[in-house]
Protein backbone atom coordinates (compact mmCIF):
# COMPACT_ATOMS: atom_id res chain seq x y z
CA UNK A 1 0.00 0.00 0.00
CA UNK A 2 2.96 2.45 1.21
CA UNK A 3 4.20 1.97 -2.31
CA UNK A 4 1.64 2.80 -4.40
CA UNK A 5 0.58 5.82 -2.43
CA UNK A 6 4.09 7.36 -2.92
CA UNK A 7 4.74 6.00 -6.59
CA UNK A 8 2.69 5.79 -10.32
CA UNK A 9 4.13 2.15 -10.90
CA UNK A 10 4.23 -0.57 -8.37
CA UNK A 11 6.16 -3.84 -9.36
CA UNK A 12 5.87 -6.66 -6.42
CA UNK A 13 8.40 -9.16 -6.46
CA UNK A 14 8.06 -12.24 -5.34
CA UNK A 15 10.64 -15.09 -4.97
CA UNK A 16 12.58 -17.06 -2.34
CA UNK A 17 16.27 -16.91 -2.25
CA UNK A 18 18.40 -20.03 -2.20
CA UNK A 19 21.30 -17.72 -1.35
CA UNK A 20 20.08 -16.75 1.80
CA UNK A 21 19.90 -20.67 3.00
CA UNK A 22 22.61 -22.64 5.20
CA UNK A 23 21.84 -26.47 4.07
CA UNK A 24 20.37 -26.54 7.39
CA UNK A 25 17.70 -24.27 7.51
CA UNK A 26 13.89 -24.59 5.81
CA UNK A 27 14.77 -23.34 1.98
CA UNK A 28 12.66 -26.62 0.50
CA UNK A 29 9.77 -26.32 3.43
CA UNK A 30 9.46 -22.82 3.25
CA UNK A 31 6.05 -21.18 2.31
CA UNK A 32 5.40 -20.56 -1.17
CA UNK A 33 1.85 -19.75 -2.91
CA UNK A 34 2.32 -17.63 -6.17
CA UNK A 35 -1.33 -18.04 -6.93
CA UNK A 36 -2.61 -17.04 -3.73
CA UNK A 37 0.25 -14.17 -3.43
CA UNK A 38 -0.84 -13.18 -6.81
CA UNK A 39 -4.38 -13.13 -5.70
CA UNK A 40 -3.95 -11.13 -2.48
CA UNK A 41 -2.56 -8.38 -4.77
CA UNK A 42 -5.26 -8.46 -7.09
CA UNK A 43 -8.05 -8.19 -4.32
CA UNK A 44 -6.16 -4.51 -3.05
CA UNK A 45 -8.63 -2.11 -3.09
CA UNK A 46 -7.73 0.14 -5.96
CA UNK A 47 -6.29 3.34 -6.08
CA UNK A 48 -8.55 6.39 -5.18
CA UNK A 49 -8.44 7.19 -9.11
CA UNK A 50 -9.42 3.66 -10.06
CA UNK A 51 -5.71 2.19 -11.10
CA UNK A 52 -5.04 -1.13 -9.55
CA UNK A 53 -2.48 -0.75 -6.59
CA UNK A 54 -0.01 -3.27 -8.17
CA UNK A 55 0.87 -2.92 -11.74
CA UNK A 56 2.96 -5.84 -12.36
CA UNK A 57 4.58 -9.06 -10.36
CA UNK A 58 8.44 -9.78 -11.11
CA UNK A 59 8.14 -13.53 -10.10
CA UNK A 60 11.24 -15.82 -11.81
CA UNK A 61 9.92 -18.89 -12.95
CA UNK A 62 13.43 -20.54 -11.93
CA UNK A 63 16.53 -20.43 -9.85
CA UNK A 64 18.43 -20.82 -13.19
CA UNK A 65 16.96 -17.07 -14.24
CA UNK A 66 18.52 -15.50 -10.53
CA UNK A 67 21.63 -17.10 -10.75
CA UNK A 68 22.57 -18.52 -14.15
CA UNK A 69 25.24 -20.43 -12.63
CA UNK A 70 23.88 -22.52 -10.50
CA UNK A 71 23.46 -21.96 -6.80
CA UNK A 72 24.24 -24.67 -3.95
CA UNK A 73 22.88 -23.95 -0.53
CA UNK A 74 26.80 -24.54 0.23
CA UNK A 75 28.63 -21.43 -0.13
CA UNK A 76 32.02 -23.08 -0.46
CA UNK A 77 30.70 -24.52 -3.44
CA UNK A 78 29.29 -21.58 -5.10
CA UNK A 79 30.41 -19.71 -8.25
CA UNK A 80 29.20 -16.50 -9.82
CA UNK A 81 29.18 -12.64 -8.24
CA UNK A 82 27.88 -12.33 -5.26
CA UNK A 83 27.80 -9.49 -2.60
CA UNK A 84 28.52 -8.69 0.60
CA UNK A 85 28.20 -5.66 2.49
CA UNK A 86 30.42 -5.75 5.60
CA UNK A 87 30.53 -4.36 9.25
CA UNK A 88 26.27 -4.27 9.09
CA UNK A 89 25.99 -7.94 8.51
CA UNK A 90 28.00 -10.14 11.31
CA UNK A 91 26.26 -8.84 14.15
CA UNK A 92 22.49 -9.65 15.37
CA UNK A 93 20.99 -11.70 13.16
CA UNK A 94 24.42 -12.62 11.12
CA UNK A 95 25.47 -14.39 14.08
CA UNK A 96 22.80 -17.15 13.92
CA UNK A 97 22.85 -17.10 10.15
CA UNK A 98 26.02 -16.01 9.06
CA UNK A 99 26.03 -16.18 5.28
CA UNK A 100 22.18 -14.91 5.33
CA UNK A 101 23.05 -11.29 4.28
CA UNK A 102 25.21 -12.33 1.55
CA UNK A 103 22.60 -13.68 -0.04
CA UNK A 104 19.90 -10.69 1.00
CA UNK A 105 22.53 -8.13 -0.84
CA UNK A 106 23.49 -10.38 -4.01
CA UNK A 107 19.45 -11.05 -4.84
CA UNK A 108 18.57 -7.81 -4.26
CA UNK A 109 21.45 -6.35 -6.72
CA UNK A 110 19.99 -8.58 -8.92
CA UNK A 111 16.62 -7.22 -8.39
CA UNK A 112 17.67 -3.58 -8.54
CA UNK A 113 19.43 -4.60 -12.10
CA UNK A 114 16.44 -6.34 -13.33
CA UNK A 115 13.80 -3.92 -12.89
CA UNK A 116 15.68 -0.42 -12.49
CA UNK A 117 13.49 1.19 -9.82
CA UNK A 118 13.49 4.35 -8.40
CA UNK A 119 12.07 3.88 -5.13
CA UNK A 120 12.58 0.42 -2.81
CA UNK A 121 10.04 -0.35 -0.09
CA UNK A 122 11.14 -3.31 2.09
CA UNK A 123 9.74 -3.87 6.06
CA UNK A 124 10.70 -2.78 9.35
CA UNK A 125 10.70 -6.52 10.58
CA UNK A 126 13.65 -6.86 9.02
CA UNK A 127 15.42 -4.29 10.14
CA UNK A 128 19.13 -5.22 9.30
CA UNK A 129 18.36 -5.94 5.85
CA UNK A 130 17.03 -2.52 5.91
CA UNK A 131 19.77 -1.03 7.16
CA UNK A 132 22.14 -3.79 4.52
CA UNK A 133 20.01 -2.30 1.95
CA UNK A 134 20.46 1.22 1.97
CA UNK A 135 24.39 0.87 2.73
CA UNK A 136 24.04 -1.15 -0.51
CA UNK A 137 22.23 1.47 -2.39
CA UNK A 138 24.73 4.47 -1.19
CA UNK A 139 28.22 2.10 -1.17
CA UNK A 140 27.08 1.10 -5.05
CA UNK A 141 25.66 4.61 -6.38
CA UNK A 142 22.86 3.39 -6.97
CA UNK A 143 20.05 5.86 -7.92
CA UNK A 144 17.36 4.27 -5.77
CA UNK A 145 15.63 5.34 -2.70
CA UNK A 146 15.07 3.01 -0.19
CA UNK A 147 11.63 3.41 1.86
CA UNK A 148 11.30 1.61 5.11
CA UNK A 149 7.33 0.24 5.62
CA UNK A 150 6.34 -0.13 9.49
CA UNK A 151 5.94 -3.66 10.91
CA UNK A 152 2.58 -4.94 9.52
CA UNK A 153 0.89 -7.12 12.87
CA UNK A 154 -1.60 -8.66 13.65
CA UNK A 155 -4.22 -7.00 14.30
CA UNK A 156 -5.56 -8.91 17.57
CA UNK A 157 -1.93 -10.15 19.10
CA UNK A 158 0.75 -7.55 17.70
CA UNK A 159 2.41 -10.70 16.13
CA UNK A 160 4.82 -9.36 13.52
CA UNK A 161 3.10 -10.85 9.90
CA UNK A 162 5.91 -13.24 8.50
CA UNK A 163 5.85 -16.07 6.59
CA UNK A 164 7.17 -18.22 8.89
CA UNK A 165 4.26 -17.89 11.12
CA UNK A 166 2.85 -20.53 8.86
CA UNK A 167 4.43 -23.12 10.42
CA UNK A 168 3.24 -22.17 14.06
CA UNK A 169 -0.40 -23.51 15.45
CA UNK A 170 -3.37 -21.51 16.13
CA UNK A 171 -2.67 -21.22 19.72
CA UNK A 172 1.09 -20.29 19.27
CA UNK A 173 -0.02 -17.61 16.88
CA UNK A 174 -2.65 -16.02 19.00
CA UNK A 175 -1.33 -16.77 22.86
CA UNK A 176 2.67 -17.55 22.65
CA UNK A 177 4.41 -15.68 20.18
CA UNK A 178 3.16 -12.50 20.76
CA UNK A 179 4.79 -12.81 24.31
CA UNK A 180 7.89 -11.40 22.66
CA UNK A 181 6.45 -8.66 21.03
CA UNK A 182 4.85 -7.78 24.66
CA UNK A 183 8.38 -7.59 26.54
CA UNK A 184 9.59 -4.84 23.46
CA UNK A 185 6.45 -3.12 24.27
CA UNK A 186 6.89 -2.57 27.68
CA UNK A 187 10.06 -0.70 26.76
CA UNK A 188 8.96 1.32 24.37
CA UNK A 189 6.21 2.37 27.35
CA UNK A 190 8.89 3.55 28.96
CA UNK A 191 11.14 5.31 26.61
CA UNK A 192 8.27 7.36 25.63
CA UNK A 193 5.98 7.72 28.40
CA UNK A 194 8.57 7.92 31.41
CA UNK A 195 11.62 9.39 29.62
CA UNK A 196 14.11 5.93 30.33
CA UNK A 197 16.74 6.51 28.23
CA UNK A 198 19.32 3.55 29.76
CA UNK A 199 20.38 0.59 28.15
CA UNK A 200 20.08 -1.96 30.96
CA UNK A 201 16.87 -1.00 32.30
CA UNK A 202 15.35 -1.01 28.87
CA UNK A 203 16.61 -4.45 28.08
CA UNK A 204 15.17 -5.49 31.56
CA UNK A 205 12.30 -4.57 31.01
CA UNK A 206 12.02 -6.50 28.10
CA UNK A 207 12.82 -9.76 29.89
CA UNK A 208 11.34 -8.88 32.55
CA UNK A 209 7.81 -8.20 31.14
CA UNK A 210 8.35 -11.57 29.08
CA UNK A 211 9.44 -13.85 32.03
CA UNK A 212 6.61 -12.52 34.26
CA UNK A 213 4.14 -13.30 31.62
CA UNK A 214 2.17 -16.66 31.21
CA UNK A 215 3.60 -18.94 28.50
CA UNK A 216 6.89 -17.25 28.81
CA UNK A 217 8.80 -20.50 28.65
CA UNK A 218 7.60 -21.67 25.70
CA UNK A 219 9.61 -19.57 24.02
CA UNK A 220 13.47 -20.00 23.29
CA UNK A 221 14.95 -16.53 23.43
CA UNK A 222 18.34 -16.07 21.21
CA UNK A 223 19.09 -12.76 22.02
CA UNK A 224 17.59 -8.99 22.53
CA UNK A 225 19.54 -6.57 21.68
CA UNK A 226 19.62 -2.55 21.95
CA UNK A 227 22.07 -1.23 18.99
CA UNK A 228 22.40 1.72 16.75
CA UNK A 229 20.19 2.03 14.11
CA UNK A 230 23.03 3.48 11.48
CA UNK A 231 25.66 1.19 12.71
CA UNK A 232 24.05 -1.50 14.18
CA UNK A 233 26.16 -1.74 17.24
CA UNK A 234 25.21 -2.60 20.63
CA UNK A 235 24.14 0.29 22.77
CA UNK A 236 25.55 -0.32 26.63
CA UNK A 237 25.30 3.05 28.15
CA UNK A 238 22.02 5.34 26.87
CA UNK A 239 20.61 6.16 24.29
CA UNK A 240 21.02 9.42 22.45
CA UNK A 241 17.75 10.97 21.85
CA UNK A 242 19.46 12.61 18.40
CA UNK A 243 19.80 9.10 16.96
CA UNK A 244 17.33 6.76 18.71
CA UNK A 245 17.86 3.09 18.96
CA UNK A 246 16.59 -0.10 17.70
CA UNK A 247 15.66 -2.75 19.83
CA UNK A 248 15.25 -6.33 18.48
CA UNK A 249 15.65 -9.65 19.06
CA UNK A 250 15.01 -13.30 18.00
CA UNK A 251 13.45 -16.25 19.45
CA UNK A 252 12.36 -19.73 18.60
CA UNK A 253 9.15 -21.49 19.23
CA UNK A 254 9.73 -25.35 18.92
CA UNK A 255 11.59 -25.29 15.69
CA UNK A 256 10.18 -22.25 14.29
CA UNK A 257 12.47 -18.72 14.63
CA UNK A 258 11.14 -16.01 14.78
CA UNK A 259 12.76 -11.80 14.72
CA UNK A 260 11.08 -8.59 15.78
CA UNK A 261 11.93 -5.01 16.49
CA UNK A 262 10.70 -1.69 17.82
CA UNK A 263 12.37 1.96 17.16
CA UNK A 264 13.10 4.04 20.03
CA UNK A 265 13.46 7.69 18.73
CA UNK A 266 14.10 6.48 15.39
CA UNK A 267 13.65 9.30 12.99
CA UNK A 268 13.71 7.49 9.26
CA UNK A 269 10.74 5.24 9.45
CA UNK A 270 7.59 7.16 7.96
CA UNK A 271 4.98 5.93 10.69
CA UNK A 272 2.36 8.31 8.81
CA UNK A 273 2.82 7.50 5.20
Amino acid sequence: MAASEQTEVVIVSIFVNPAQFAPHEDYNRYPRNIGQDVAALKALPPRDDGRPRVNAVFAPESVGEMYPRGISLHVPEQVGTFVEVLGLSSQLEGIARPHFFRGVATVVTKLFSAIQPEMAFFGQKDIQQCCIIRALVEDLLMPIKVVIVPTQRDSRTGLALSSRNAYLSEDERAKWAPIFYQGLSGAVQAYESEGERRAAVLLALVRDTIKNTEGSERLDIEYISLVDPATLKEITDSIEDATGAVLCGAWKMGSTRLIDNVLLGVPFVPEDK
